[in-house]
């Protein structure tokens, strides 16, 4: 079982359909480097299942929660056929995620981690995805961007990291 304290770690079965993420510890703008690759890859394939396990999450933040939301909304405007189920959610990570407007274009499943392997074969082809590494402040623009475009009452949530990002990004041009 993973603390807040020990380094979080994304582990994926990308060869596996659905494909598998498992999340251990908290996901967060500090580590999300290496998701914001593997998504980017999803998109390139131009479609999948992905089930994304919680039950191993400790927290998460906003840009973690946008990078969710962006491969999807990549995926939908190409009008590839996918699907991301989130497994396992509870607690103040099924919070954020319904405060954001997340639940309306993500699977939510609360309750197993529905797979035909074994956890214990899961767990073996599972590997680690990266190293942990935090995600540009481009991609954090872009996540938070995201989540607007979900849900535009989000705006007012974020809109003060978004001018702020903007303004960093315009600066170091």
């Amino acid at each position: 079982m993973s603390t807040d304290t020990e380094s979080p770690v994304f582990l994926v079965d990308a060869y596996s359909d659905p494909m598998c993420l498992k999340i251990n510890g908290r996901a967060s703008y500090l580590n999300c480097g290496p998701l914001n690759d593997f998504f980017s890859r999803i998109v390139k394939r131009h479609g999948a299942n992905i089930k994304i396990d919680f039950e191993e999450c400790t927290g998460m933040d906003s840009t973690f929660l946008g990078l969710l939301v962006g491969v999807a909304l990549e995926l939908k405007q190409l009008n590839q056929k996918w699907n991301i189920c989130l497994c396992h959610v509870k607690g103040r990570n099924l919070e954020l995620i319904e405060n954001l407007g997340l639940d309306r274009m993500l699977t939510i499943n609360t309750d197993e981690f529905e797979t035909t392997k074994s956890n214990t074969d899961l767990d073996r082809k599972l590997e680690t995805l990266g190293t942990q590494e935090s995600a540009s402040p481009e991609a954090i623009l872009k996540a938070h961007q995201n989540l607007v475009n979900v849900d535009s009452a989000n705006l007012h949530k974020f809109q003060d990291v978004i001018s702020f990002l903007k303004k960093q990004i315009n600066q170091e041009s």
